[in-house]
């Protein structure tokens, strides 16, 4: 089978003609129709994360069909249309029992630990694998499995109530969901904030009200616009030293910041005025729970939540036109979400 992957870091990415993988008696092997690009996907190819083994098949986005089941697995059915967690994990240890496997000790991240979805078959426990509804897309599947489930993740761990005021940082893939998913969960309001125009006209279709952060200051901005308030939650999503610390400063008292974008680089707080005499929280967000997926399912089945106008491009499995959307990605431009479409 063919399989993009990543040999080296700072290098590009390589087709590579790959045997096809056999499903153990407790996994299933997927045909991939659609595999999502993320920026995580670009960070990896520059270096940010070390891995135990390379040559290394990336994507954790990833949709499509069953194509064979192990022995034991009596869930899933060989045509089905499904979607995958992208953890695989033990299932038995104290943080899988207790719903938190984004911890287990021998837990692996596709795309990261093991072979991910960049490829035409992906084996995955049947435990981290999904039934799709019809009315969803292959691609608006893949993507939901990384932007969509980490956005409703980091508002779920910033306990969002309803009638609270959100302020999101970047409005890429992971953005535009968490507009549409803060609203969902009965938001009063939300804010968008992003340099990229288009961008921002996405957020406000999506009922965000957009702050462009190149003309104006997004914190003394929503606290203008919010009374002197600021957001009861703050998620961002970009990864940048200078948005973490407006996350934080644009909070109200006991506000909650949750922090997703991934960065090396440390982030300076005034423990005292932005955090302490605020009673303010800032929570980081890893990746996300399986137990989150059938809810964000049906968020996108009855439109709640929708992909359309966020997967914007799509591309083959093609060695040159995927690294060019990892060059985009590297320069926060291009389409809101890229994803690969695969026969």
């Amino acid at each position: 089978m063919k399989a993009l992957r990543l040999v080296a870091p700072h290098r590009p990415l390589e087709l590579h003609e790959v045997p096809t993988p056999a499903p153990g008696p407790d996994d299933v092997l997927i045909r991939v129709h659609a595999a999502g690009i993320c920026h995580s996907d670009a960070h990896y190819r520059n270096g940010v994360a070390q891995f135990d083994r390379l040559p290394l098949t990336l994507g954790h986005e990833v949709a499509g069909t069953v194509a064979a089941l192990g022995a034991r697995v009596r869930s899933l059915a060989c045509g089905q249309r499904v979607c995958v967690h992208y953890l695989a994990t033990c299932g038995t240890c104290a943080w899988c029992a207790g719903g938190h496997e984004q911890f287990c000790g021998t837990g692996q991240m596709i795309g990261r630990h093991r072979d991910g979805g960049m490829a035409e078959f992906i084996v995955m426990p049947a435990a981290s694998v999904f039934p799709l509804p019809d009315e969803i897309s292959f691609a608006h599947g893949a993507v939901m499995m990384c932007s969509s489930a980490t956005a409703l993740h980091a508002l779920r761990k910033a306990r969002l109530a309803p009638g609270e005021t959100v302020a999101v940082f970047g409005i890429g893939g992971l953005g535009a969901s968490a507009v549409q998913l803060a609203r969902a969960l009965g938001a009063g309001r939300v804010f968008a904030v992003d340099i990229n125009a288009e961008k921002l006209a996405l957020a406000e279709r999506f009922g965000a009200t957009p702050v462009n952060a190149r003309a104006t200051d997004p914190v003394g901005e929503i606290r203008r616009a919010t009374g002197g308030r600021g957001a009861d939650v703050a998620l961002e999503l970009i990864g940048l030293p200078q948005t973490m610390q407006q996350s934080v400063r644009v909070l109200n008292k006991m506000g909650r910041a949750a922090l997703a974008g991934l960065t090396r680089q440390p982030l300076a707080v005034d423990p005292y005025y932005e955090v302490i005499n605020q009673e303010a929280e800032i929570i980081g967000v890893s990746d996300h729970l399986a137990t989150e997926i059938p809810e964000l399912l049906r968020f996108a089945a009855d439109g709640r939540l929708q992909l359309a106008p966020i997967v914007t491009r799509t591309v083959p499995l093609d060695a040159a036109a995927i690294n060019g959307v990892l060059d985009d990605l590297d320069r926060f431009g291009g389409a809101a979400r890229t994803v690969v479409e695969i026969a």
